[in-house]
């Protein structure tokens, strides 16, 4: 009696998948190929106008080449130590520091 009770609410038809027979698809349009190989070619030759080949002086050379000289030996200084390596070294470093630097214990009652 109770286990049929519980369930007598419920649907026991078989379930329905979705139709998309109402959707209908964009048909995709075929391209040709020569056309596609054209426009490509067009538009390099575009971009090639837009942007003209950049005219530099001297001073602007010689501030670029500083520029990534600069950096090389800023990234080579980096990947020289490993990062327990600088661990190590700044731990060294705190531990020459003198106590000067601790905070003093304040206290009003001795």
């Amino acid at each position: 009696m109770g286990e049929e009770d519980e369930y007598a609410c419920v649907n026991r038809s078989q379930l329905k998948i979705k139709d998309n027979s109402g959707i209908k698809k964009k048909k995709k349009r075929k391209t040709n190929k020569d056309t596609e190989k054209v426009i490509e070619v067009e538009l390099k030759q575009h971009i090639k106008q837009q942007t003209p080949e950049e005219k530099r002086t001297k001073a602007e050379l010689a501030f670029k080449k500083m520029q990534e000289k600069m950096q090389k030996q800023r990234i080579q200084q980096k990947a020289e130590m490993t990062h327990k390596q600088r661990v190590e070294k700044f731990n060294q470093h705190l531990d020459s520091l003198t106590e000067h630097f601790d905070i003093p214990k304040v206290s009003w009652t001795k």
